[in-house]
């Protein structure tokens, strides 16, 4: 079983904790920015880390899964490796005009049991989209799972949640960012080049 000191580890050598100054995707602005997809480069940090979500669920005696689903694309790779080491289905979602839904043929069945996933967790908007899918099919959402949940376990999805990293979510609006008044430049993720572990946005 690993440690948080050990999670931290792997998210700060891997570039995935960064620190800088950041639009969030709910246009709140931030210090810290986790920035998934650079751990979930690496295979065996990957299978580690969602292994290690996957026994969270299992060890806290919830009920078990059919099907794994996340949201594209953070939730993909996080899909696929925690119902592999559960040993269920793995599919996701994606936006169609705006709006959250099943493509690709997949489908699921009333009364399925459904685990959703995520990478990261902060307001919980995209995992609620999610749960609505699923639940417009009739599945049965049995929690909610997420590498890091930023909200620092405030968020409320309506159903069980466990994240293998719980952190404070320090955000402000742009208006109140001290940042900002600060005069430093704010970088939304994916827009431009970030640095490695624990640096700060280049360019």
């Amino acid at each position: 079983m690993l440690s948080r000191e050990e999670i931290l580890s792997i998210f700060k050598k891997t570039g995935a904790m960064l620190t800088g100054h950041f639009v969030l995707t709910s246009g709140r602005h931030s210090d810290r920015y986790f920035q998934c997809a650079r751990v979930l480069e690496h295979p065996r940090y990957c299978e580690l880390l969602c292994r290690e979500l996957a026994r969270g669920w299992m060890n806290a005696g919830l009920e078990g899964v059919d099907t794994v689903i996340g949201p594209a694309l953070g939730g993909i790779l996080v899909s696929y490796e925690v119902a592999r080491a559960l040993g269920a289905r793995s599919l996701f979602t994606e936006r169609e005009n705006g709006v959250m839904t099943l493509r690709r043929g997949f489908g699921l069945s009333p009364g399925e049991r459904v685990l959703v996933v995520e990478d990261v967790i902060t307001t919980g908007g995209s995992v609620r989209e999610v749960i609505a899918v699923a639940r417009e099919a009739g599945a049965r959402v049995m929690g909610a799972a997420a590498l890091v949940d930023r909200s620092n376990g405030a968020v409320d999805l309506g159903v069980p949640l466990r994240a293998l990293l719980t952190v404070p979510a320090v955000s402000y609006t742009p208006e109140e960012c001290p940042l900002c008044q600060q005069g430093i430049p704010a970088v939304k993720p994916g827009s431009r080049h970030l640095s490695g572990a624990g640096g700060t946005p280049r360019g």
